[in-house]
């Protein structure tokens, strides 16, 4: 299982998971959802108490990793497989442009 904390500029919004049966879930952090309803991180995703799950990453997550060139320097140089995408979120997307950034979270036994 991989997470990640999910920024909204300088905000917490939520956590991301890929869990181990290949389902990716995001959810709201509490605090966020009662301070920040309104600040969604896309237009898909509206601040909820309710977690979002599919079998897929998200597209908006997905529109955050690197294509072409930019892609294979980075499969390249930190050795992640370009299908691995929660891997390439996770190693790529820490400081992104714009207003969302995610930070990966490292369990104990990694």
């Amino acid at each position: 299982m991989r997470s990640a904390e999910i920024y909204y500029k300088e905000d917490l919004a939520g956590i991301l998971t890929e869990t181990d049966d290949g389902y990716y879930v995001f959810k709201y952090e509490t605090g966020y959802v009662s301070s920040h309803p309104d600040d969604f991180i896309t237009f898909t995703m509206p601040v909820s108490s309710s977690q979002y799950r599919e079998k897929r990453l998200f597209p908006f997550f997905e529109g955050l990793i690197p294509e072409g060139w930019l892609l294979d320097i980075a499969s390249r140089n930190w050795k992640i497989n370009p299908n691995d995408r929660m891997g390439l979120l996770l190693a790529c997307c820490q400081d992104c442009i714009g207003a969302v950034s995610v930070k990966p979270i490292h369990l104990n036994n990694e």
